[in-house]
Parts: C-alpha cells; sequence; structure tokens
C-alpha cells in the first residue's frame, strides 16, 4: 500500500465547533486516517496529521478544507504565527511505497479542485513549485493574508491555481509535496520576546539583516547587508505563549538529516545561555518519524548500547518534550500509529 501523510495547517485555534466539525469531515473518508489534531489558541492555528494512499488522502484533504473554508472568516482572524489564508498550508508527504513525484502530482490535483469549488487562489511550493521563488514558504507568505490584495494584483505573483480575485473570507492557499517537516518549538523562561526572536533568526537558514549600533539596517550600494543563519534546513522565529507566560524560539526542521532535532536543541541552549535566558525544555507539534528521535537518542547516548525504546525514551527526557504537556510516544511518532 502507498502511504502519504498530509499536515494541512488551518487559520483557527480556538473554536471547538469548527474542530469538531472538521473530524467529522474526514470520518466517512476511506483510506484516510487522522493521526492528530493539535490546536494552539496562542498561534489561532491547528495543525491536522492524516495519513492514507493517493486517492484517500486527496479526498481527505479536500472534505477537511470545505469544511474550514464554511466556518473560519480570516477578516477577524489574529494569531502568532504567520499566515496566508483559513486554509493556509496543504502539504502532502511521501511516507512508504510513494515517490516525491507522485506527491506532486497529488498536491497538484488538490489545487485544481480546491481553488475551483471554493474560489480561493492557491500557489505550489517545495518539490511541486513551478518557480524558483515559490520553493521557499515563506517568500509565498510574505505580506500574510493582509497583503495578499496586493500581491494578487503582481503579474510575478499570479496563482498557480485559480484567479487573481482576493477572497476576503478565505484568503490564499499555499499547497505542494515535501519531505517530512518537524515543527519543534523551544520554550524560553522569558515572557519578553525579543530574546526568542534573537535565537531564531541567528539560527535560521535565511539569517537576519545586519543592523549598525542604532539599530539601522546598514547598506552596502543600495543593498541591505543580510548575515547568513547557523543552520542549514532550519526555519525560525520567536513566539509570546501567553496562556504559560513564557516565549518560544518556533522552528520548521525541513529535512532532520541535516538538521537534527538536537542539533537545534542544543544551538537555542547556547545562545540562550549567552542572552541570560534558561531554556526550560521544547514541544514537538504535529508527529515526528521515530528515526528523528533515534538520531537525538543515539547523540545523547555516545557509546552506549542502547535499544529502540531506550533511545526514544532518552531523547525525550534530554529535549524536555513534557514541558508543556505529556510526550505520549503513541500518539505522536508517526511510525508507530501508521
Amino acid at each position: 500500500m502507498k502511504i502519504v501523510e498530509c499536515v494541512p495547517n488551518f487559520s483557527e485555534g480556538k473554536n471547538e465547533h469548527t474542530f469538531e466539525m472538521m473530524k467529522k469531515s474526514l470520518a466517512g473518508i476511506s483510506n484516510c486516517k487522522l493521526l492528530s489534531f493539535e490546536p494552539d489558541a496562542d498561534y489561532n492555528r491547528v495543525v491536522v496529521t492524516m495519513a492514507g494512499d493517493e486517492h484517500g488522502i486527496l479526498e481527505g484533504a479536500l472534505s477537511i478544507s470545505r469544511t474550514a473554508a464554511q466556518l473560519i472568516d480570516m477578516t477577524t482572524h489574529k494569531g502568532e504565527h504567520p499566515r496566508l489564508g483559513a486554509i493556509d498550508v496543504v502539504p502532502f508527504v511521501p511516507i512508504k511505497n510513494i515517490t516525491m513525484k507522485e506527491c506532486v502530482k497529488i498536491s497538484e490535483a488538490y489545487a485544481e479542485r480546491a481553488s475551483k469549488e471554493l474560489n480561493i487562489p492557491i500557489y505550489l511550493y517545495e518539490a511541486a513549485a513551478r518557480k524558483p521563488e515559490r520553493e521557499n514558504l515563506a517568500n509565498i507568505r510574505k505580506g500574510e493574508y493582509e497583503g495578499l490584495t496586493e500581491k494578487l494584483k503582481d503579474k510575478d505573483w499570479q496563482p498557480d491555481y485559480g484567479t487573481n480575485e482576493f477572497n476576503p473570507k478565505l484568503g490564499g492557499t499555499v499547497t505542494g509535496a515535501r519531505f517530512f517537516l518537524i515543527a519543534y518549538n523551544v520554550n524560553l523562561k522569558s515572557q519578553d520576546v525579543k530574546y526568542a526572536k534573537e535565537i531564531g533568526e541567528i539560527l535560521r537558514e535565511s539569517g537576519y539583516l545586519k543592523k549598525d549600533v542604532n539599530g539601522n539596517v546598514i547598506k552596502v550600494n543600495g543593498q541591505s547587508v543580510k548575515v547568513p543563519g547557523r543552520l542549514k534546513s532550519v526555519k525560525g522565529m520567536g513566539v509570546a505563549l501567553e496562556k504559560y507566560k513564557m516565549t518560544q524560539v518556533s522552528m520548521n526542521l525541513t529535512n532532520y538529516n541535516i538538521a537534527p532535532i538536537h542539533v537545534a536543541f542544543e544551538e537555542v541552549k547556547k545562545e540562550a545561555a549567552r542572552l541570560g535566558v534558561e531554556v526550560t525544555g521544547s514541544e514537538i507539534v504535529g508527529l515526528v518519524p521515530l528515526e528523528a528521535l533515534l538520531l537525538t537518542g543515539k547523540y545523547y547516548s555516545p557509546g552506549e548500547n542502547m535499544d529502540e525504546k531506550s533511545l526514544v525514551d532518552l531523547a525525550i527526557e534530554k529535549l524536555g518534550l513534557s514541558d508543556l504537556h505529556p510526550f505520549i510516544k503513541t500518539d505522536k511518532v508517526i511510525d508507530y500509529m501508521i
């Protein structure tokens, strides 16, 4: 059986009725299983994880998108996380017996049908991107929902599917195919978000704009000077979590073989120590591959011959993955759920 993971992110993190209706929309879909449903009120966003064959996953993604389109209204949306629309991003990920190219085809089929049914502009990203500048999700999201009207007027930013007509209720959507992404946040014992933002800028691959002592961006020949980030395959930013009276360095690890979880964690700890801020632990939003946790377990147990369970438990302990809420392996490791 071919297995595809789909991890749609929707711009709603608080409304329980909306969540229940979204879950119900997947109940009757053959060969599509809901694995994880994780809302966050501060981000005002819900991350859904499901898996199925190439047919079931497409129908599941369309079904939950239709429900979200009925119940989410971007004209009143506010949240910490960058977003382009109500159905913000719908990635398809090859898990077993299926290629990245096949997942690109699934994303294109999703884009074609969703753009027509829901009257939304849709952009293709990552492996499905048709232009180099659209490979990176952050580039497409630049300006966010509030800037989408102007973006749609720009000939360089015409959507890959749908028209350039702005839909105030739903905004825009991004879909595509990608490697398994780990949404990973490191918790800082500080309510001042400037520390988390600084660490995110230093570590993320895209880096940050260089500034002088007065905080002005340094330019050379009219061009802003950019300092490259420390970690490849990492996207990062700082956010405030009012509910917990703390802040987070929020990261997307787009290839855990290049940027393993423990490397991101240890680098955040290093920078936090420099800034005089304590790291209390971390969290994984959505699911994580077993291999990624085993890599971390092996890092923290050099020279020791440990079995799989012990390595996973060690990774959970060392990363502080139960800092905010219990990390239950059977609910978080995708290999244990499929």
